[in-house]
């Protein structure tokens, strides 16, 4: 049996622990926050409930492996899951389009909206089946895989698409609803491949939501690992990784304290470990991701607004172009609103919590943090005017919320820099860039044999199924390693 420290309590670090408790090894894990779950987490506003991370999460198709592994963590087992009619829905000159779970449907509007772009659409939802099938999560029932001969003739129609980033591919379609609908959520610069991958989970019934959403599956991860005997430290902030003679010997912490183990295993950005948690260089495969331009990092600000509004005027999640004047302020063309009316627990009744969210890359983001670290009034004062910009295009884009608004709070990359210790703020990865496959970085580091990494960072573009696989095989390395014993 290993003694393994791991650094860092979110999705990795909880997923690397429960299955090290489940090889038969020990496992501490080292979070500097005063809860576990890194960015799967949500906070109170007085009688309000704010959720930070999940969108939709990939693995709530039973059919799945992620499926297995979640179950495996505690994760989704008994969970009540939701999945609406529609990932999200786009609205350009007064004319709105969705993403729909039912695939038929989806193309149906599209060809209604515009049948001039019919061999483009049919292309595009041809290709979601496919990997569908490649995914295992094809067919009537969401759980077929595609034959072998069926994959060998597929692979040119996804390759297209691997070759495209979303703007190329929004500018292959005539009709302007069309164009903005490819590129509305994701923006230019990201992969089609990586959209393709989207729908495909999403349609397949592999998108939903737990019930509780965020904060609800932190807890019960949490719940899993203790369960198991794995010991969890809070507000235990590792400092610096001592080794020699090509080990790791021990780990000092904020406290004055220090542990030793068998085993270290790293959850963190490796930008915040590497060259200042620990004097080595960073892996060569990662650092030729970090040094890649078209390896593009990115973060979000996201601004919770309560609405006593008890119908609302859209499902789900709605996009919509913003005037001109306001990108400067906003660091965006379009915006991006989220609605929880299927979380009767996070807002009073007859209300609703409404959420935008606007993905900015590395520029706007050291931007926040520069501002808040140097002038914290005049980061406050930029936050209240974007507030008063964000409430007003709402009430534009929806008359009928006029007077039923309210902001409850507003984070940026700035938030999530102090959370995370992440450089530009980032909550996943890489945007997966196209002609780029989202192949996995080893979990080894030269020149230290009984340090491992499980991080999101190993593959773009990151999230939770990523952070909880990195996790699974980080532990899975090590046991090999004490076989060979």
């Amino acid at each position: 049996m290993a003694k393994i420290l791991i650094i860092g309590g979110g999705v990795a670090g909880l997923s690397a622990g429960i299955y090290a408790q489940m090889l038969g090894h020990r496992a501490i894990v080292c979070e500097k926050h005063f809860i576990a779950g890194g960015n799967l987490c949500g906070w109170d506003r007085g009688v309000y409930h704010i959720d930070n991370c999940i969108h939709w999460l990939t693995g709530t198709n039973p059919a799945t492996k992620t499926y297995n592994m979640w179950e495996d963590l505690g994760a989704l087992g008994g969970i009540e899951i939701f999945q609406g009619d529609s990932l999200f829905t786009c609205e350009y000159e007064g004319k709105r389009l969705s993403l729909y779970k039912d695939i038929e449907k989806m193309q149906d509007e599209m060809l209604a909206v515009s049948f001039e772009d019919e061999a483009e659409v049919r292309s595009f939802i041809r290709a979601i089946r496919i990997l569908q099938g490649f995914c295992g999560i094809a067919g009537k029932d969401h759980n077929e895989k595609i034959s072998p001969f069926r994959a060998a003739t597929a692979i040119p129609v996804l390759m297209k698409y691997y070759r495209l980033t979303t703007g190329e591919l929004s500018e292959r379609f005539s009709h302007p609803l069309l164009k903005f609908f490819f590129k509305a959520f994701w923006g230019n610069d990201f992969s089609s491949l990586a959209l393709i991958f989207v729908c495909a989970h999403f349609c397949g019934e592999n998108g939903g939501i737990p019930v509780g959403s965020s904060c609800a599956m932190a807890e019960r991860m949490t719940e899993r690992f203790q369960s198991l005997g794995g010991e969890l430290l809070l507000r235990k902030e590792a400092l610096e990784i001592h080794h020699k003679n090509g080990k790791a010997t021990e780990v000092t912490f904020a406290d004055g304290t220090s542990l030793q183990a068998d085993y270290i295993i790293l959850t963190a950005d490796p930008d915040s470990v590497f060259g200042k948690m620990i004097d080595f260089s960073m892996p060569k495969q990662l650092k030729k991701m970090y040094d890649n331009p078209r390896y593009r990092r990115f973060s979000s600000y996201q601004c919770a607004i309560s609405c006593t509004l008890s119908e609302l005027p859209f499902e789900g999640d709605i996009i919509f172009e913003i005037p001109k004047k306001y990108h400067s302020l906003l660091c965006t063309d379009r915006l991006i609103v989220r609605e929880f009316s299927h979380e009767k627990t996070f807002a009073p009744e007859g209300e609703n919590i409404l959420q935008t969210m606007v993905f900015v890359f590395e520029e706007d983001a050291e931007n926040f943090i520069r501002l808040r670290a140097n002038d914290r009034e005049a980061y406050r004062q930029k936050k209240k005017e974007m507030e008063e910009v964000l409430l007003k295009l709402l009430e534009d884009q929806f008359p009928q919320m006029k007077g039923t608004l309210r902001c409850i709070d507003l984070w940026t990359p700035a938030t999530y820099h102090r959370f995370t210790g992440s450089k530009i703020g980032s909550f996943m990865s890489f945007a997966l860039p196209s002609k780029a496959l989202p192949l996995r970085v080893g979990n080894r580091v030269n020149g230290l044999s009984n340090v491992i990494l499980a991080t999101q960072w190993q593959q773009a573009p990151g999230g939770l199924p990523i952070a909880a696989e990195v996790g699974k095989i980080a532990a899975e390395t090590i046991d090999k390693e004490e076989h060979k014993k």
